[in-house]
């Protein structure tokens, strides 16, 4: 069981499919989640389109009903519907098999609590692992039971419930599901909006034969952007794997960044909440701030991923979260990220502002300049960080997550990564003339180290 050490990582379970995540492995999983889980009650499971993400499930499933939890078996679903589904439901926790946008020859499992509170590394994650390794589980009066139950039509309605559907107005959109997960959910809603969709690649297919299903790699727009510009589109829309994120790409086909998405949304949550609390993670850029702020709401800054965030979104009784990477977190989705719900409101936004969504993007992405996130192979990243933070130490500086120097005309932030020898760079400053000046100094810093 070494190789535990390697597929439990921050925020979920995540490993190569028979060599590091193996059915045994799946199994000692259920069988410590059941265990573990502080609330009787059922545990919905689901999976994704990965060719053994069945197998991987009924694993999970069966040592999850030898400790005596009852499964609700939601079938082949997206992420984001199983946090719905424990939410909605009331039950004692959920499982999803998913490696997300990881390559086909992976996989993994996502875990939730009651009320779809996340097990991450800070909050059970890291018990389960151990119960895993020890091999010793509660015995259990009697073997739990399962039942299948279908979702979609309930999550469709759920979706729908954050727009005004009846004031939607025709929308030309491509929406790439990049064979992952969203192809299989996406059409059930376009009976009820009335949006023109050109689909492409939804055929669920686990072994990703079009591009990998990670919208945040240039590369894997490419298509949808040579689609975008053989004909007009209002909008365009990219799902990952397993369908938790999207990424809006405006009519010319250049994508909305997560710090361009936030600050929409954020704007749209704030009309209808006024003076409500938006979390925004470390590395959001400023725009999103600045639209808070300008909104009359109250903007936080949080750690980087969604254990994190959705415990402070509670702790702030927040109304929306945004990071980066592009997951957007709803109160009214039990505090849960949801990349359909996120592009159905960017759709709605652009629906009723009457203007393109480049002319809405606008005034977000000329405010500031912001790098795409680097990433250094560092032989010490504590050694390095410490090195970064005694040489700006007349900046300010915050380790909320990583280190954070705050300058005159920009600021940097340096995260380690939680499984690799990697430091992650990302740097924002006021232009992007002072943003390469500030960017080819911390980089000469970090290829140094």
């Amino acid at each position: 069981m070494s190789s535990l050490d390697s597929i439990f990582l921050a925020y979920d379970v995540r490993g190569r499919v028979g060599v590091d995540l193996t059915n045994e492995v799946a199994h000692l999983i259920g069988r410590a989640l059941g265990d573990w889980l502080p609330v009787d009650g059922p545990v919905a499971v689901g999976y994704d389109m990965r060719p053994d993400s069945v197998e991987l499930a009924n694993a999970l499933i069966e040592g999850l009903l030898l400790q005596g939890r009852d499964v609700i078996n939601i079938g082949q679903v997206t992420s984001d519907m199983i946090y719905f589904a424990v939410g909605k439901h009331e039950l004692a926790g959920g499982a999803m098999i998913t490696a997300s946008h990881n390559p086909g020859e992976y996989n993994g499992i996502k875990m939730c609590r009651e009320e779809a509170k996340p097990i991450g590394i800070e909050s059970g994650l890291l018990e389960i692992k151990q119960a895993c390794v020890d091999n010793q589980f509660t015995a259990a009066d009697t073997k739990g039971t399962i039942q299948q139950k279908n979702v979609v039509e309930d999550w469709i309605t759920h979706v729908l419930s954050f727009v005004d559907v009846k004031a939607l107005k025709p929308l030309k959109i491509a929406v790439d599901a990049g064979n992952g997960m969203a192809g299989a959910i996406f059409p059930e809603l376009e009976p009820f909006v009335p949006f023109e969709v050109k689909e492409m690649y939804f055929t669920p297919d686990g072994t990703f034969p079009n591009h990998i299903a990670n919208p945040l790699v240039p590369e894997n727009l490419v298509d949808l952007q040579k689609e975008m510009n053989t004909t007009h589109y209002d909008a365009g829309v990219a799902f990952d794997g397993d369908g938790d994120r999207a990424v809006l790409l405006d009519e010319t086909g250049e994508p909305l960044s997560g710090t361009i998405m936030t600050a929409l949304l954020a704007e749209y949550f704030l009309a209808k909440s006024p003076g409500a609390t938006i979390l925004c993670n470390a590395i959001c850029g400023k725009a999103a701030h600045d639209a808070v702020e300008k909104s009359g709401g109250t903007s936080i800054r949080t750690k980087v991923g969604h254990s994190f965030i959705k415990a402070d979104m509670r702790t702030h009784q927040a109304i929306f979260a945004g990071e980066h990477s592009g997951h957007y977190y709803f109160k009214d989705n039990f505090y849960a990220d949801s990349g359909l719900i996120a592009a159905v409101i960017g759709l709605s936004i652009l629906s009723a502002s009457g203007k393109s969504l480049s002319e809405l993007a606008r005034p977000h992405r000329e405010a500031y300049a912001q790098a795409t996130e680097t990433n250094f192979e560092v032989s010490d990243k504590q050694a390095t960080m410490d090195s970064l933070k005694d040489i700006y130490k007349d900046n300010k500086q915050d380790e909320l997550d990583g280190l954070t120097v705050f300058l005159d005309t920009g600021w940097f932030n340096v995260r380690p990564s939680n499984t690799e020898p990697l430091l992650r760079l990302n740097v924002e400053a006021d232009n992007e003339e002072e943003l390469a000046i500030i960017r080819s100094k911390v980089v000469e810093l970090l290829a140094a180290a």
